[in-house]
């Protein structure tokens, strides 16, 4: 009996421990080597609501119109939108995404909230966090950044036409004004040559690698160019 309880009682021989510990070692490894990438891409990534809040804002800001602001004027804000999706798409101009702190006690000449930059302050009563979306030439943006509250995005707008019975991205810059190729033409210029009542639009959204001002202002060191992977894509329209 003492034999067969002392036999039951012997614990794990050295090289069974050591063939367990290189199990362990290999499973480890094979899990790294396939949730490590995987990990690393979420980090980089941004939640679902906040892709959705980026391109709520983004589709409002583009049929906005903000009187006295510091860009160029539009009638209407199928106009502005047209302009802003033209000159995003051939280059000319960067739309900016973003979110300030900005004091719910005074108020720009376009309706925004002049930036919060004094140091602490409670959320809610001294200053709200404000989605917004502005051009890179605005002058506005550089003094939302000094308030800036997390990261700035970037969107790249392309025309979305049709061919061969599919919405498809359009393969150069600026906008055509007669997208479903009905040979209608309207005269004129802009979106007053726009023939249809909607401008579909691809927005690819990208995050900014460096938020500092200085970086993003117009003329700085951010090249809207080197922006090739988006974090996401949407496909959008504006109506007349």
């Amino acid at each position: 009996m003492n034999s067969t309880l002392s036999r039951m009682r012997r614990g794990f021989t050295l090289m069974e421990t050591v063939i367990a510990i290189g199990v362990l070692a290999l499973l480890l490894t094979a899990f790294l080597a396939v949730f490590g990438p995987a990990t690393t891409g979420l980090r980089k990534a941004i939640s679902v609501q906040e892709a959705d809040r980026l391109a709520a804002a983004l589709e409002r800001e583009l049929v906005t119109l903000r009187p006295g602001g510091s860009g160029p004027s539009y009638t209407t804000g199928f106009d502005k939108a047209y302009n802003w999706i033209e000159q995003a798409s051939d280059g000319s101009e960067t739309v900016m995404l973003y979110q300030y702190r900005g004091n719910p006690t005074s108020l720009r000449e376009d309706g925004t909230m002049e930036p919060f930059t004094q140091g602490g302050g409670v959320a809610g009563k001294d200053f709200v966090v404000q989605p917004m979306v502005r051009l890179r030439s605005d002058t506005l943006l550089m003094e939302d950044l000094n308030a800036l509250d997390g990261r700035i995005f970037a969107a790249k707008l392309t025309q979305l036409e049709f061919s061969n019975g599919q919405l498809k991205k359009r393969e150069s810059g600026g906008i055509n004004p007669d997208p479903n190729n009905t040979g209608e033409s309207l005269g004129g210029s802009g979106s007053d040559a726009y023939v249809e009542a909607v401008i579909a639009f691809a927005a690819e959204f990208f995050i900014v690698p460096n938020s500092a001002p200085e970086y993003v202002r117009q003329g700085g060191k951010f090249d809207p160019n080197n922006l090739t992977k988006p974090i996401f894509t949407r496909n959008l329209a504006v109506r007349r």
